[in-house]
């Protein structure tokens, strides 16, 4: 069946699988150590700095990049450059399904010098790529968001989709949790985080799978705006 998937389906679930690929991931204990770390940036900056936890699989963590060209990077740079204060830790591990994020996600919080003022989450395409269930996606990323609104701490949730060749059931129930859980919570919602560049095969590593550091700020410069209107306002000075 076509659909405007098309061709690049095998791009796309190559982009799902972006944790499958590449060396293991490191002991836990490591990884938590990576995961809590921000990036620093040079950009002198105006106001009260806004802290964000970007939470996630490689796409977060940033496969095959230097680690100032990861998402969370780059988008801690262009919402300075967009008058942003922010400082944007990367909480990105490669290999996460959403299981293996919800066990490390109360630590993660935790693990912040300061309570983040938002927090992003992206997972489900490892989920995917294993052909795990939809109701446990579901079941695993309804439990973070509901420790995050116990925290008081919004929440952007950055959306996934599942390939056509999965199944129209499938695809019917795994494609309903992220706007479901984004209504649920009240959570700001990217409906697809692939969207900008699933379809630029040039935007993808010659592996197929990863996002080029180009393709990274392509999907930085599709979510920025998300991401500024997820922030709260700023404290009045």
């Amino acid at each position: 069946m076509k659909t405007r998937y098309g061709s690049t389906i095998c791009i796309l679930i190559g982009a799902l699988a972006l944790a499958g690929c590449g060396s293991e991931a490191p002991p836990a204990q490591e990884r938590e150590a990576q995961a809590a770390e921000a990036p620093s940036a040079d950009q002198p900056v105006m106001g009260p700095e806004r802290r964000v936890l970007a939470f996630g699989d490689s796409l977060f963590a940033g496969y095959n990049v230097d680690a100032e060209d990861s998402y969370p990077a780059k988008l801690e740079a262009a919402l300075r450059a967009n008058g942003v204060n922010a400082r944007v830790a990367n909480a990105g591990v490669s290999g996460d399904t959403s299981s293996a994020g919800l066990q490390r996600f109360v630590f993660t919080l935790d693990a912040q010098g300061e309570t983040p003022e938002l927090v992003i989450i992206e997972l489900g395409g490892n989920d995917l790529l294993r052909g795990l269930p939809p109701a446990q996606t579901r079941d695993n990323l309804d439990t973070m968001l509901a420790e995050t609104q116990k925290r008081g701490i919004p929440t952007l949730l950055m959306g996934m989709r599942a390939p056509p060749n999965l199944g129209e059931a499938f695809v019917n129930d795994f494609d309903t949790i992220y706007p479901d859980l984004a209504k649920k919570y009240g959570a700001q919602l990217v409906p697809f985080f692939l969207e900008s560049i699933y379809q630029r095969p040039e935007l993808i590593q010659p592996d197929r799978i990863h996002p080029t550091e180009k393709g990274i700020e392509e999907l930085v410069a599709a979510t920025v705006a998300n991401v500024r209107e997820a922030l709260p306002k700023a404290p009045a000075s």
